[in-house]
């Protein structure tokens, strides 16, 4: 039974820094993309980050590029999201994904991923 579980969210100021934390489980996490999403009350679920396998491929949202980096440790069977220069834009819930398809590099779209963490809720003040 495949597993996500983020931890690392909570309340900073703009201008502030949190790092997320996704630890996975049930499926052989060194062989499948990765991915955070993030959805804000009233509006669709977006697409944040992702990373592929081997950590060496990522892709970001022009809205966080500069300023997120998602990584992983295969070791620890872990996704980290480092948030940088927040923004009371970013508050949302973010939302941890693996791939469906292993080896394969997925990319911005939700489909692409079958497997969803519960969500952490991040909230920027001004």
């Amino acid at each position: 039974q495949v597993q996500l579980v983020e931890s690392g969210g909570g309340l900073v100021q703009a201008g502030g820094s949190l790092r997320l934390s996704c630890a996975a489980s049930g499926r052989t996490f060194s062989s499948i993309s990765m991915a955070w999403f993030r959805q804000a009350p009233g509006k669709e679920r977006e697409f944040v980050a992702t990373i592929s396998r081997n950590g060496e491929r990522t892709l970001y949202a022009d809205s966080v590029k500069g300023r997120f980096t998602i990584s992983r440790d295969n070791a620890l069977n872990t996704v980290y999201l480092q948030m940088s220069s927040l923004k009371p834009e970013d508050t949302a819930v973010y939302y941890c994904a693996q791939a469906s398809i292993i080896y394969f590099v997925a990319g911005p779209r939700p489909n692409e991923y079958a497997y969803w963490g519960q969500g952490t809720q991040v909230t920027v003040s001004s």
